[in-house]
Parts: structure tokens; sequence; C-alpha cells
């Protein structure tokens, strides 16, 4: 597929800890070392448990935090310390559309100048041009020029959504980073967003980073998929074969809790829900980071951080089972 567009290479992000009366806290490590890739044109899906650090990531991806090591390169070019100055003629290429379309927009303008609002910052266009390409962007998302002076409050849900993903796509970038885009909307609607972005993907050749906890839509929309545990990616590789063959035995957790009689078989057998709490990221455990909820969990799990390991199919996994126990070697986990 040649070059990525995107490379995150051990990307990690830490936040400072929150004291009470003026006490230190520990730092909350929202994502530790992780390293992901998208091509020019490609959708990937990036999903985990709420509070895996996936949206942290998805920030991160855009310069919208900068992470205290590893590399984010767009397009070749390392972004990761670059000043606000060298970073803001490049911030048209990426983009971000947020979760919630009822906070993404102000409600005190009026969708020419909130759709347009990044054509006022990055480019010198008079006023009617600006309002022309807004209507190019409405366009694109399946709404019209009929909207450009009204207001977020008259906009559905869905509506809105469009709206957030137009002013994403205002600027013509390559990359859009979509962070849970669809979980705010009824099912039929969030149908219809999933349609609309493959639709720019294949028309305008627009790469997106799909941030969610929605399985099914991530099986829908993207050509890989990333699975993140407790700030790490633990498992990557073709949609299908991730959803068919799971090489990790969190991967499966997830799976099989997806409504339906069909991913039981697609997960490899009976369904099984990790035991215990998701670790705080305050305090991580050693070792492979899902070691405390894991059943097959051996004692080198609890201490040994895994490696990657290529998966048969495509992809690899970070998991001590594919390199001792039952040395699975790549092929998905038995049917428990």
């Amino acid at each position: 597929m040649g070059a990525p567009l995107l490379e995150l290479r051990d990307v990690t992000v830490t936040f400072p800890g929150r004291g009470w009366f003026g006490r230190r806290a520990a730092p909350v490590q929202a994502v530790r070392g992780a390293s992901l890739t998208v091509a020019p044109g490609e959708t990937v899906g990036l999903v985990g448990e709420s509070g895996c650090g996936k949206s942290t990531l998805g920030r991160a991806t855009v310069r919208l935090v900068t992470p205290q090591s590893g590399q984010v390169l767009f397009d070749g070019r390392d972004i990761t310390r670059l000043p606000q100055s060298a970073l803001r003629p490049l911030r048209p290429k990426f983009q971000m559309v947020f979760q919630d379309p009822y906070s993404s927009l102000n409600p005190s303008l009026p969708i020419v100048d909130s759709v347009g609002e990044p054509l006022r910052v990055h480019t010198r266009l008079p006023a009617r041009q600006r309002a022309d390409q807004v209507v190019s962007a409405l366009e694109l998302v399946g709404l019209a020029a009929r909207h450009l002076y009204r207001y977020p409050a008259e906009f559905s849900g869905g509506q809105r959504q469009r709206l957030a993903l137009a002013r994403a796509l205002v600027l013509d970038p390559r990359l859009v980073v979509c962070d849970e885009v669809t979980s705010a909307l009824d099912v039929s609607t969030q149908n219809q967003i999933l349609t609309l972005l493959d639709q720019l993907r294949r028309e305008r050749g627009v790469s997106f980073l799909f941030v969610s906890h929605n399985l099914l839509a991530v099986r829908h929309i993207a050509a890989r998929v990333a699975v993140m545990y407790l700030g790490r990616i633990i498992e990557e590789g073709p949609t299908e074969r991730v959803f068919t063959a799971p090489a990790h035995p969190y991967t499966r957790a997830l799976l099989a809790a997806i409504p339906g009689e069909h991913r039981r078989r697609d997960a490899g057998g009976r369904p099984s829900a990790p035991a215990g709490e998701l670790p705080s990221p305050v305090n991580p455990p050693a070792g492979c980071p899902f070691h405390t909820r894991c059943p097959p969990v051996m004692d080198r799990c609890r201490t040994e951080l895994p490696p990657p390991t290529r998966v048969d199919g495509g992809g690899a996994v970070a998991c001590h089972l594919q390199t001792a126990g039952p040395t699975l070697a790549g092929r998905p986990l038995p049917a428990q």
C-alpha cells in the first residue's frame, strides 16, 4: 500500500495527577507505547473499553495533546514536537470530529460561520467565497445551501454530526480522526453516517482513524482494526481476521459482548467476559496489562511485557500465549 499517511511510533501520553488540598498525585498513564499506521485512503478502527486511552491517542494524532515520548509522523514528517507556528500550516490536512454533536457547534453562530470557521482561520478567502465553500461541504455530507443561516438548535443530532463532519472536510483534509462519532445517534442515523464516511473514503481518498467502542460499526467501515487495553495496543490486523480469528483473550472477550448468535461463532466459542475490574491507569500492572483479568494467565504474564508476534492472516498480537503455554505461534485462540 506504499508509505503510510499516518504513523504512530511508541506514543506515550501522561497527564498530571489531580491531588486534593495541594497534595501531589501520581500521573495518569493514558497511552503507553502505542504504535499504529493509517495508509492513504484507508479506514482504521481503534477499539477498546471506556478509559483505555483510545480518545487520547486520537487527540495525540492531531496534536491536540502532545506526547511525552514517541513520534507522530504525518506524510513522513514528524509533527510530535513542532511548535504551533510550524504546525499551523499543516493543520488543514488533518482534522478531528468529536463525539458529542450537541456541543461541537457554537449555538450562537449560524452554520455559515460555524462550518466556515476553519476557512476564516486558515485562508484569506473573502466572505462570499467562504460561504460558497461551506455550501460545497454541506452538499458533500447530504445537506444544502438552505441550511446556511440556520442555527444548531434547528438540527437533529444526526444532522449536527453531519455539520461537524462538513466543518472537518471544508479544508479538504487527507486524514480525519472520528472520535465516537456515532455513539450519540440512533441506529438508522449511525448507518447513514457510516455510509457517508465510506463514500468519502472511496470518492475523495480521505483516510479515517475511526475511534469507537461500537464493534459492529468498526466491522462495517474499517479495513483494519487495532484493539487497545489500558493504554497499549494489544492486537491489530485486518478487520475480518481480528473478528473471526482473534489472537488475544481480551479481543475475544470484546467480541463476546456483541449481541447476536453470529458473534459466538465468529469469536471462536462460548462467550466469556473478562473477570475483575479494569486496573487504574495511575498504577497499571506490571507485565501484560491484561493479566489481572485473563483466564489463561501464566506466571510470566505477571512480570514480562509480551512482544508483538505476527499472526496468520495478517497483523500482530502482544500475548505470551503466542510464544509460550500452548505455543499458538500466530494462530487464533482455541475455542473455549
